[in-house]
């Protein structure tokens, strides 16, 4: 009787535990995922799925948006179209996802950009500053050729987006420089997929390797800035494929980033976040993606297409799209189990997040240090485009005479989401006073006193205004007795052009942009002829974020350094270069062109705005005008250096140009077998002939035979950077050719393809330059990889051929 009465109450003890235990409800973390959704209402996925909203820059505190959320949303959830109670987690990042704190959901808090954290750097009632490092743009980075320098500065961005208490990083921008004209490119990294996705890669292993995420961005075809978006890019398989898409792919299966962001604009007649072919088929199926995807800022039309589509996030938030969302699914129109996919995804990351974990990040980060890396990354991606005799400076120089505005007012990056708030930037003058060298006061007193009257006499940029930056100030227009005394009492000149662009415009084929100014052309002359007259130097420094024209004035000066924008220590990562203290090894990823009409898509780019329709679509990020537009890809594959040289038209400085203190040659070219089967290495000695150490960069190119696919003349497949080699010294690099880098896109199949013939390997120091060659042969045609038809265009496009 005894036992009974025990057994009783222990089972009776054993029902109540379980019934409080089948009460409590799961967090996440601790239960599967899939019983953490089935705890959630739908009201609760609905706003999981749509960020917190946003403050724009400079715009009215959550409290005056007078905003109401919609019936029955949680109560943390957006409260307004543009400002909603966003959850202030870190003042000036860009958006905030929802947190459920019953089922144990973090928010993960989302940062700019591709160059650098951006948050405020000041905080009302905070006597505390929170700057950030402000890196060398993508455009200089790829120009590096080096993936262990690139991870090394993903490495640093990645630690202050952990301890400034962020969790994703919304970059790398990795779209392809298809047009010099593109306002972004400085964002991006390269005309050629092969150098976008391995740079790409090795940033993302970076900023990762430090626990927190980044989002690659902007997936996909999205070139042109203007009407960007409702931009509807007409492109075949084939070269999204080959040339918009890989890039993509080899991040996405080489590094595995967190989370992709899709773009604004439309392929093939649909918005990028509403195409399953693009997020679903391609991007999960294809390739194999794991993370979430999210929408570029207020991207996209229609919520629940991007739902049904597979853009699990989107942000910055709406309540709008949450009450869209909770609508369609009480009506049928949205499945829930679509609505849980999309969810789980976002958990899955967000069991990675630090903030999710716990970690107690410092607001501290070593911001010395990656000063360091920025100034050592900035040097190692400028360009020597021209150097007769002028560079390093020898002992000789000692006074410079600095000219042009930008040698004052330098200028570390674009704008926009690549902007950054630092500290300081270091102009070149002040890199050149710390390098030893002694800059002419009085030529500075003129110019800082023009540029600070000027600056004076316009209203000061704040908030979204101070992202989007300021029109350029007109060059200092020097008459020749200046420039003539300047000569008289200098060892040697420096020219500095500026250039900038960003987010929301594209550039203009016009001067003060791709050309230079009159007066820019004028400086260049005056100051050589001066200079050249008493038997100086003259140097000038392209202090740019993208390809500007070179070819008629270049004949001029002695040197021209292409410095691009080399973040918060521009200054003095160029004098590192002038002084010889850094031998440059940068090599072009991009081709600067004779002239602009040499692009072969430049009489269509940016697109045609379409006549029957020209209402302008003023949405939240538009950044100025946006109409209903269209443009044609009907370059087809043949982008950058694959038009140049296949259809032979001469560029200014071709594809992986770049020149050096010294001399490397190129040798023993060797190949592990004559017959591919499955992979090929090449072997190369690289040797440093000259009398300074030095890096060399060599390139890898094949050749293809000519079978049912017409080829470009030559492609990219390997690239490889030597150590610092001092004179003498050798070293042996090497490259593995796969079936994949063989093969190319064959539509009517989707597949990817390897035709049988002789291929060529050719190694030089760029697209022209090639020092080696040696070939192989397949003996029969190889499907590699089949494909989801996708993306298909719904008209024919007429590309251009060989």
């Amino acid at each position: 009787m005894k036992r009974t009465f025990i057994s009783l109450v222990l089972s009776i003890a054993l029902f109540m535990t379980g019934l409080s235990q089948s009460t409590v409800a799961p967090k996440l973390g601790k239960n599967p995922i899939k019983r953490v959704i089935a705890a959630m209402t739908l009201e609760e996925k609905a706003a999981l799925v749509v960020g917190t909203g946003m403050r724009m820059p400079g715009g009215p505190p959550p409290s005056a948006t007078n905003a109401n959320p919609p019936a029955n949303a949680p109560a943390n959830a957006p409260s307004g179209p543009v400002v909603g109670r966003t959850q202030s987690l870190v003042e000036g990042a860009a958006g905030t996802t929802f947190a459920i704190p019953r089922l144990g959901i973090t928010p993960m808090v989302e940062t700019d950009g591709p160059a650098g954290v951006r948050i405020n750097p000041t905080r009302e009632n905070d006597n505390n500053t929170y700057y950030c490092t402000a890196f060398p743009v993508g455009t200089l980075l790829a120009s590096s050729w080096d993936v262990d320098l690139v991870n090394k500065v993903g490495q640093a961005m990645g630690n202050e987006v952990l301890e400034y208490g962020t969790d994703i990083l919304l970059g790398p921008g990795m779209n392809i420089q298809r047009n010099p004209l593109c306002g972004r490119n400085f964002e991006y990294y390269s005309e050629d997929p092969y150098v976008t996705g391995q740079i790409a890669a090795a940033m993302v292993k970076g900023v990762e390797s430090q626990g927190v995420g980044v989002s690659i961005k902007h997936f996909a075809a999205n070139n042109a800035e203007t009407n960007r978006n409702s931009l509807n890019t007409i492109v075949s398989e084939r070269a999204l494929r080959e040339i918009y898409l890989e890039g993509f792919r080899i991040a996405v299966q080489e590094s595995s980033p967190w989370t992709v962001m899709s773009s604004y604009n439309l392929i093939n007649g649909t918005y990028t976040s509403e195409s399953s072919d693009l997020l679903t088929s391609i991007l999960r199926n294809d390739w194999g993606f794991k993370g979430f995807v999210m929408t570029d800022w207020f991207g996209g039309k229609d919520p629940i297409a991007q739902m049904k589509a597979g853009n699990d996030l989107l942000m910055p938030g709406t309540p709008d799209q949450i009450k869209k969302i909770v609508q369609a699914v009480k009506d049928g129109k949205l499945e829930v189990a679509v609505l849980d996919r999309n969810v789980e995804k976002i958990l899955n990351i967000m069991l990675l997040s630090p903030r999710f974990k716990g970690y107690k990040y410092s607001d501290k980060p070593d911001l010395k240090a990656h000063a360091e890396v920025a100034r050592a990354a900035a040097a190692e991606g400028m360009v020597l485009l021209k150097n007769e005799s002028a560079l390093p400076f020898g002992n000789n120089i000692k006074n410079i005479a600095a000219f042009g505005n930008t040698s004052y007012d330098i200028i570390p990056g674009g704008t926009g989401s690549g902007f950054v708030n630092v500290a300081y930037k270091v102009p070149l003058t002040e890199g050149l006073e710390n390098a030893g060298f002694k800059v002419n006061e009085d030529l500075a007193g003129l110019y800082n006193s023009y540029l600070n009257l000027t600056k004076a006499g316009r209203p000061p940029l704040r908030g979204f205004m101070a992202i989007m930056g300021s029109r350029p100030i007109e060059e200092l227009n020097l008459n020749k007795d200046i420039i003539i005394g300047m000569a008289n009492v200098s060892d040697a000149a420096i020219i500095t052009i500026g250039r900038n662009a960003g987010e929301g415009r594209d550039r203009t084929n016009t001067k003060g942009d791709f050309q230079l100014t009159d007066s820019e052309q004028q400086l260049i002359k005056n100051v050589s002829d001066a200079f050249k007259a008493k038997g100086k130097k003259v140097v000038v420094v392209l202090n740019v974020g993208g390809v500007v024209e070179t070819a008629s004035w270049r004949e001029m000066p002695d040197a021209i350094l292409l410095a691009w924008q080399g973040g918060q220590e521009t200054g003095n990562s160029v004098a590192d270069v002038l002084s010889g203290k850094v031998n440059p090894s940068g090599k072009l990823a991009i081709t600067f062109p004779v002239n602009y009409e040499d692009v072969p898509n430049s009489k269509t780019f940016p697109g045609k705005e379409l006549v029957e329709n020209k209402t302008p679509d003023q949405g939240a990020m538009s950044f100025g005008r946006s109409v209903p537009a269209v443009v044609t890809y009907d370059d087809g594959i043949y982008v950058g250096y694959r038009y140049y040289e296949t259809f032979k038209v001469k560029p200014a400085y071709e594809f992986g140009y770049g020149k050096s203190y010294t001399n490397f040659t190129y040798s023993n070219l060797k190949l592990s077998s004559s017959k591919f089967t499955g992979s090929i290495k090449a072997t190369i000695d690289i040797k440093n002939t000259g009398s300074v150490a030095g890096k060399e960069v060599a390139e890898l190119y094949v050749t293809a035979p000519s079978g049912k696919l017409d080829k470009p003349a030559l492609e990219l497949k390997g690239f490889a950077k030597t150590k610092l080699l001092q004179p003498g010294e050798s070293q042996t690099l090497s490259f593995v050719i796969d079936s994949r880098r063989l093969s190319s896109f064959d539509t009517p199949t989707s597949s990817w393809i390897a035709e049988a013939g002789k291929y060529e390997v050719r190694i030089g120091a760029s697209s022209e330059d090639i020092r080696q060659t040696a070939t192989f042969d397949l003996g029969r045609n190889i499907t590699v990889k089949k494909e989801s038809v996708s993306l298909v265009p719904k008209e024919k496009i007429a590309e251009i051929k060989p």
